[in-house]
């Protein structure tokens, strides 16, 4: 296996290795694990790819979650992220599936806001656009490693609420149904995860972040969002151009990303599987007793 560094800080293109060897090959699985907990971000490129290799990949990670009402792929493990309709053209700028679109675009980890949250994702790319389709993506962990020692010890054990809809709100306060706001409560998570794999500490933010426990709304939001700018300076932030059959797993408790706008004529379409948090991952290290 060959590892490409493809930022300074985390994240790197694997060579050498294909997403069926991780599956058939557990030494294979343990080099591409070791990349993952050092790296936070894999890049395949030119993968042989199909929703059931991804999720057989997947699976050697953990558990996978079952895709969430209102959601393209709803009752499988398979999350569509695309713009292309039931009748196989491209959605209009404001119809539902656009919006999702655009809530993707902000910075986010996945999952955050479910009682167990994620491990990690991946993204398998099926259709291209034919401009540049972009995904960028953002190290918590090295933004945690930039702070100063008083900084991290006001913030370790600092609890935050996250809730789906302080993302969505965002785009539309009418784009969550009824049905999706009664299976998804707030949830409070540490504003930091311990990675036991290594020892380091990630900052643990989304857009799906909204309050801060024992502080006032207006303070909360003004902290979250000097963090979030802290994580995503432009310098820190890694750039994927995708192509057709690329696959990219990430690691959630150490990274955010976002979705850029591309022409919404262009048809695209990925398949995203979710990976859940065990207790192996350092989930007791954020949950909230």
């Amino acid at each position: 296996m060959e590892l490409i560094q493809l930022h300074q800080d985390f994240a790197a293109e694997i060579r050498g290795i294909s997403l069926i060897d991780v599956v058939t090959d557990e030494s294979a699985y343990e080099a591409v694990r070791a990349a993952f907990e050092s790296h936070s971000v894999l890049v395949f490129r030119s993968q042989l790819i199909s929703d059931e290799v991804q999720a057989l990949f997947s699976r050697a990670f953990g558990p996978l979650e079952i895709t969430k009402p209102g959601a393209v792929g709803t009752g499988t493990v398979y999350a569509h992220i695309t713009n292309i309709g039931p009748d196989g053209n491209t959605v209009e700028p404001d119809a539902q599936l656009a919006k999702v679109v655009a809530a993707n675009q902000l910075w986010h980890t996945d999952s955050s806001f479910k009682q167990r949250p994620a491990l990690a994702s991946m993204l398998g790319a099926r259709i291209v656009p034919r401009s540049d389709s972009e995904t960028q993506f953002v190290s918590t962990r090295a933004a945690w490693a930039r702070l100063c020692e008083s900084d991290q010890e006001k913030l370790a054990n600092v609890i935050v609420e996250h809730n789906y809809l302080y993302s969505r709100d965002k785009i539309d306060k009418n784009m969550v149904s009824d049905e999706e706001r009664a299976l998804l409560p707030s949830v409070h998570r540490r504003l930091t995860w311990l990675n036991p794999a290594n020892g380091q500490r990630s900052l643990y933010l989304a857009s799906h972040a909204g309050r801060i426990e024992g502080m006032d709304e207006d303070r909360a939001k003004s902290m979250l969002k000097d963090l979030m700018a802290h994580c995503t300076d432009t310098p820190q932030v890694y750039r994927h151009f995708w192509r057709a059959g690329d696959a990219v797993l990430w690691d959630n408790r150490a990274t955010m990303h976002r979705g850029i706008p591309w022409p919404s004529h262009e048809p695209r379409l990925s398949i995203r599987t979710t990976i859940s948090a065990c207790e192996r991952d350092g989930l007791s290290s954020v949950l909230v007793n």
